[in-house]
């Protein structure tokens, strides 16, 4: 006998849990699938959170070791315990997820543990640990993820060349690192392995890091980051590892445009140049759909190609972020109940979680030029802000965009501390079209890192009043 649903949701990510619970409280009859015995997926397993477990302790560990000292405290010396520290990034992965079937229990959704694939119309076939099961659903919708990019030629084996799950679980600290890619997953796990006692050298096929950002943030980043000890090569392309050495990698690159190859040695590679659609053995076939050239599924909000089946998250197109996968879950239970759902692409920000952290949101200024869209900015240092420069953290600064007529908010682009969390009140702005003015005009507390954004919206209209 088949278990019947409203819905059935494959895969217990960022997407497939919102979407879960949203559809719970809808009163929608609601199972989510998923394989890997914790909820969660990518993110909260072996991504988002634990990376940040790894980035802020690092970085505690690193201000203790190099900055206490100039803040009148006497430490009487800091010592890396590598154990505890991933102990304490497995406990909160662990917290986390029980949270999350917590909230199922809450809300009614039946949490179904298991591979789901997509048996034809209306039907989810679940292997899972009490044997197989099937599904009935009205609806049913695929929330599957990412995995990593693997890179032709190159073996990943997860103990010295590894991808960023490998490079979260390391049990020692690797005397030379190699990063293959300049992206946001690598520069964070190479910040984390840099600050622990790594020499870090990045290798970036493209002539910058940080595709897609804002090209002057990334100049800015990858100078900050070059002053804290990484090394990069840009324009190069890895062509092999060899692993025949016990005692080390050696890493052939060469020029991307082509030119002389040379050999570099690394006790650990951490591949990382990006991630794919997970959708092995998900059944496609059964209800037509055929996913493009790069393996994503199109959708019409959220619809697919073949009735009554859903796609959210990384699995489909759009920027591979949980909380994209976040608001279109959510948006996709509320079609399926009939109601209005909707994602605003414009305003989905991104950030990298280094430090100093990068953020940004909206149009970037290579966008509006190649557009030919008139537009003023106006930019602020942090080596200007009163908290900054108590706090000893002034590297960066908040660029705002605005329409040169109208004054709308276009976009911004920040580097500097805790920008990933001011970057939210840009995108607030931008959800109400707001004008510069207008957060210009808006009382922000002193003294606090967040009077940077303020004095940046000043200077859209050139009356910055503290640089």
């Amino acid at each position: 006998m088949s278990e019947s649903y409203d819905v059935v949701i494959i895969g217990g990510g960022p997407g497939g849990y919102n979407c879960a619970i949203r559809a719970g409280q809808l009163g929608l009859k609601v199972a989510c699938v998923e394989m890997r015995g914790k909820l969660g997926g990518t993110c909260l397993n072996v991504g988002c959170i634990p990376s940040k477990a790894l980035l802020h302790a690092s970085e505690m560990f690193e201000t203790a070791s190099t900055q206490f000292a100039a803040m009148g405290i006497k430490t009487g010396g800091v010592e890396l315990d590598l154990p505890a520290m991933m102990q304490q990034k497995a406990e909160a992965v662990d917290g986390l997820t029980k949270g999350i079937e917590f909230l199922f229990k809450k809300n009614g959704v039946d949490y179904i543990r298991g591979k789901g694939r997509i048996a034809g119309a209306g039907t989810v076939e679940v292997d899972g640990e009490d044997g197989a099961k099937t599904l009935s659903a009205k609806h049913i919708v695929i929330a599957t993820g990412s995995e990593v990019t693997p890179l032709p030629g190159v073996e990943i084996d997860e103990d010295r060349v590894v991808s960023s799950t490998g490079a979260l679980e390391l049990d020692k600290v690797p005397g030379k690192l190699i990063l293959i890619g300049a992206g946001v997953i690598g520069l964070e796990l190479g910040s984390v392995w840099r600050r622990l006692g790594a020499e870090v050298t990045v290798i970036e096929y493209l002539d910058r890091i940080l595709p897609g950002m804002d090209t002057e943030l990334a100049k800015t980043a990858q100078r900050t980051f070059a002053k804290q000890g990484i090394e990069f090569r840009l324009g190069h392309k890895v062509t092999g590892v060899d692993t025949s050495d016990p005692a080390k990698l050696k890493v052939s690159i060469e020029p991307s445009a082509g030119g002389d190859a040379e050999t570099l040695e690394a006790d650990t590679v951490l591949v990382a140049i990006g991630r794919r659609p997970y959708t092995e053995g998900l059944g496609l076939e059964t209800v037509g759909i055929e996913p493009d050239a790069r393996g994503f599924i199109s959708n019409d909000h959220f619809r697919t190609s073949a009735e009554n089946v859903w796609v959210i998250g990384d699995t489909t197109h759009g920027p591979m972020l949980a909380h994209k996968a976040e608001d279109e879950g959510v948006a996709c239970a509320e079609r399926i109940a009939g109601k209005a759902g909707h994602v605003n692409y414009g305003v989905i920000p991104g950030v990298v979680y280094t430090a100093p952290e990068i953020a940004s949101v909206g149009k970037t200024e290579d966008e509006l030029k190649a557009e030919g869209r008139a537009y003023k900015k106006g930019k602020f240092p942090f080596q200007a802000n009163s908290r900054a420069r108590t706090n000893h953290t002034t590297d960066g600064f908040i660029k705002i965009l605005a329409d040169a007529e109208t004054d709308e908010i276009l976009g911004a682009h920040m580097i500097g501390a805790h920008v990933g969390e001011m970057i939210g009140e840009i995108c607030l702005a931008m959800e109400f079209q707001a004008a510069s003015e207008d957060v210009a005009r808006t009382c922000h507390p002193h003294p606090t890192l967040t009077e940077a954004v303020r004095q940046a919206a000043m200077g859209v209209e050139g009356w910055t009043m503290q640089a």
